[in-house]
């Protein structure tokens, strides 16, 4: 699976790996006509092009097409041409997430895509050129004419972050325009916006094609039971490297703590906390609304906070049967006898930031010992600036 939200780097690495393998096949669908219910689906190797066609849709959206053209197509490719292996291409606003979750979910001839195909890596390409500009994007892809549904309301910045931190394999293709140490700062910052991915770096100008196969293929680095980024912390993965000395102007901080906060003191530090970052993530939970598990997501300006659901320790017993295992283990590695599994675990990636200062003002917005001693039913009465904004059902 190859994804990348400049699609001239993106295919520029796959027509070298074409050109290492010419059994190798690559499928492309070109969304350009997507919400006129027309999509151009193309497949080709090493020698040329091997299918050309327009595929009309009953809907115009990105999900439909994974559904009613990528996933059936993949699963008849790899019928009718036993040994060879596939590449697709993603569009440059289609997340791998979501790409993995149809593969494991939607049914292709009564059986899901996972049982016909092993997907062997998620890589990722980024065009060292464009990518930090990419990250501090403030435009909606609405805004660009490049959304992928009529209520698609996506941000570029956070297409390209859920790009970047799926992948398994990250490939930063060419160089910035500030030159080497420009290209080096880029590649820190991929290196802690993804430190569980393996990271390669390319000159576009001078590629060895048989050395950039090798780094990207056979690889088995796809593990399908590693969580999306939001869960991840939740589950007991790393969610980021807590290396406070900049390298390159980057700085990544971890920041951890089991007491809640003040929803009042919270919601007045959200712009200054993320006014040097430029990705920051996690998990959280505040005094007013201690059932919930509330998801922290900031990238181009824009900080996005829902609902994971509920803490365990708010469940009853038999509301932990629908709940992973993964996630059970973890919460029990650090079960605490007052909090349960309550904590907050977020991450701030940012350039010339100061971790120090961030660290003290996460923390004056935590509870006081004296706030503490007032106990939950208290604490439930705080004005809350986000009452209503994460809701739990009945569950």
């Amino acid at each position: 699976m190859l994804s990348g939200f400049w699609p001239a780097a993106t295919f520029a690495v796959a027509r070298t790996l074409l050109a290492a393998d010419e059994s190798l096949l690559l499928v492309r669908h070109d969304l350009t006509g997507m919400r006129g219910g027309v999509i151009r689906r193309v497949v080709r190797n090493g020698t040329g092009i091997v299918e050309d066609e327009q595929v009309a849709l009953a809907h115009g959206c990105a999900s439909c097409t994974l559904r009613e053209d990528v996933l059936p197509t993949l699963a008849r490719l790899a019928r009718d041409n036993p040994g060879h292996d596939l590449v697709l291409m993603l569009s440059e606003v289609v997340e791998p997430e979501a790409v993995a979750a149809a593969c494991a979910h939607h049914l292709v001839d009564g059986a899901p895509l996972t049982d016909l195909i092993r997907v062997d890596s998620y890589v990722t390409v980024l065009d060292a050129e464009h990518l930090l500009d990419g990250l501090a994007s403030t435009d909606d892809l609405a805004a660009l004419g490049i959304q992928a549904a009529e209520d698609d309301h996506r941000a570029l910045a956070d297409v390209v972050a859920r790009q970047i931190e799926y992948a398994d394999t990250l490939l930063l293709w060419g160089r910035s325009r500030d030159g080497e140490f420009g290209t080096s700062r880029i590649a820190v910052l991929l290196q802690r916006m993804a430190p569980w991915a393996t990271h390669f770096r390319v000159d576009g100008d001078l590629v060895d094609a048989d050395a950039l196969t090798r780094q990207l293929r056979h690889t088995h680095r796809h593990r399908p039971e590693t969580p999306g980024v939001l869960a991840r912390g939740l589950e007991g993965f790393a969610l980021g490297m807590h290396e406070p000395e900049a390298d390159c102007g980057v700085v990544s901080a971890v920041f951890r703590a089991r007491r809640p906060f003040h929803p009042q003191r919270l919601h007045d530090v959200l712009e200054d906390v993320n006014a040097e970052t430029v990705r920051s993530r996690g998990h959280l939970w505040l005094a007013s609304q201690p059932d919930a598990v509330v998801a922290w997501e900031f990238a181009g300006g824009g900080l996005a906070l829902g609902s994971l659901g509920h803490w365990l320790v708010s469940l009853p017993e038999d509301g932990w049967e629908h709940v992973c295992d993964q996630r059970r283990l973890a919460a029990a590695l650090e079960w605490d006898p007052y909090y349960g599994d309550r904590h907050q675990h977020l991450v701030f990636i940012g350039l010339d930031a100061d971790p120090v200062a961030l660290h003290r003002t996460l923390t004056g917005c935590l509870l006081t010992d004296a706030e503490l001693a007032d106990g939950e039913e208290t604490w439930r009465t705080y004005d809350d600036p986000f009452a209503g904004c994460f809701p739990l059902g009945t569950g």
